[in-house]
């Protein structure tokens, strides 16, 4: 892969937390308004975005790149990084859970499942995004402490004592 590809195609690592709660936010919002007017298309942009985050972060996902050039520098104004890793893995269970609505309504017609399912979402999305909680993240470090996810995929989130890239930059 050249590296101008490589470089779209790369989960940033670290991350800053508020523009991954700013996604939240707007994650919240358009699952609260899909589940609202049933407009079910929505599901599609909903795919779209976690797709995108998973495999470049907020490099092509509209929802990112508002998140990173808007509302963080302009409206939050707070920065705190945190380990890239957990959050792609969050992004990824959101993928399931936006793969498995779109399933159960353009396969199935399962309206009430797919509303079910919406509103998990939608309460992950709450808790990440109103306070902070990112049940993927969570998730992501009992695996890790369990042994299934390998230690070296995030050696940070082993350590927390250890600098980010960034952190280490600025020694």
């Amino acid at each position: 892969m050249n590296e101008s590809l490589k470089q779209i195609f790369t989960f940033p690592h670290p991350v800053n937390e508020y523009a991954a709660r700013g996604v939240a936010l707007q994650v919240l919002v358009l699952t609260v308004i899909t589940i609202a007017t049933e407009f079910w298309p929505l599901l599609f942009l909903l795919f779209y975005e976690f797709l995108a985050r998973v495999f470049t972060g907020p490099t092509l996902s509209i929802m990112g790149q508002l998140s990173t050039r808007i509302l963080t520098p302009y409206v939050i104004q707070k920065n705190r990084t945190v380990p890239g890793p957990p959050k792609q893995f969050a992004q990824s269970i959101g993928l399931a859970f936006a793969t498995t609505a779109l399933c159960l309504i353009y396969l199935g017609d399962l309206i009430f499942a797919a509303k079910l399912v919406l509103g998990i979402l939608s309460v992950f999305a709450a808790l990440e995004s109103l306070l902070g909680f990112c049940a993927g993240c969570w998730g992501f470090s009992l695996l890790m402490r369990v042994g299934i996810i390998p230690t070296d995929v995030c050696e940070r989130c082993n350590n927390i004592t250890l600098p980010s890239t960034a952190e280490k930059d600025r020694l």
